[in-house]
């Protein structure tokens, strides 16, 4: 990568890192259509968006944390069926092919609710242990799988079932990709060692971007913003990648 392209991607990574991370995310999706975009190499994607996302998702836990909207309660169910399913995915490396249109369809079908739908307010209930179980081992498997934590599956979850609020899902949704996002990591380095270059500086990037977005994300954004930043941010990833 030339030195334009270099920082170019840099403020790409920053840019993303900001947006995803205001609603609860670490971006993984994000990175993997800039690396895209960019030229980099399919097996050097993944690890690199794993890497990225654990740094990002720290920052975004701890914050969403101190702004009071985090549950245990919530999480702990969906985590603990995730963790073995996304230590498994992250050892599973997909074809190029088969990953893009994989992540790429859950995106898109994740996205288009949160153009439409009104009531950002309603009250919410705490789900069934045997269905978060469930559901939190299948998007382990996936998170795994694609190189993503899992945040941009989970949240639409929680907010279409009426779980959580738009804040407890993106706090509930931020530890759920760190868990997620280091079982993955371990998974991965496992089977291959493919990181590149400029890592560091990459991580730099992301994780500044991180700390600026969760600020604005916990002290500003209300629950309607947070819809449609997800929205945004699921449909433009998700149609990336499909066209990748």
């Amino acid at each position: 990568m030339n030195q334009p392209a270099l920082w170019f991607f840099c403020a790409a990574l920053f840019a993303i890192s900001v947006l995803y991370s205001s609603v609860g995310q670490a971006g993984a999706s994000g990175y993997i259509a800039a690396m895209a975009v960019f030229g980099f190499a399919p097996a050097t994607i993944k690890p690199t968006a794993i890497v990225l996302n654990v740094l990002v998702a720290a920052v975004v836990s701890i914050r969403f944390y101190w702004g009071g909207h985090f549950s245990w309660r919530l999480l702990m169910p969906f985590a603990l069926a995730a963790l073995p399913t996304a230590l498994i995915g992250g050892y599973v490396t997909l074809p190029p092919v088969a990953f893009n249109r994989l992540l790429g369809s859950l995106l898109l079908i994740a996205a288009a609710p949160f153009f439409f739908r009104r009531n950002v307010s309603s009250p919410v209930g705490q789900p069934h242990v045997v269905v978060a179980l469930v559901t939190g081992a299948g998007i382990g498997l996936v998170s795994g799988l694609t190189g993503v934590g899992g945040g941009v599956l989970i949240t639409p979850v929680l907010l279409y079932c009426r779980w959580a609020t738009p804040k407890t899902a993106a706090s509930v949704s931020a530890v759920f990709i760190l868990i997620n996002s280091l079982a993955a990591l371990l998974g991965h380095l496992g089977a291959t060692h493919n990181l590149p270059e400029h890592l560091t500086l990459f991580a730099l990037c992301a994780f500044t971007g991180g700390m600026i977005g969760a600020h604005f994300g916990t002290a500003h954004l209300s629950a309607k913003a947070i819809y449609r930043i997800l929205g945004v941010i699921l449909f433009v990833a998700g149609g990336k990648l499909l066209l990748s």
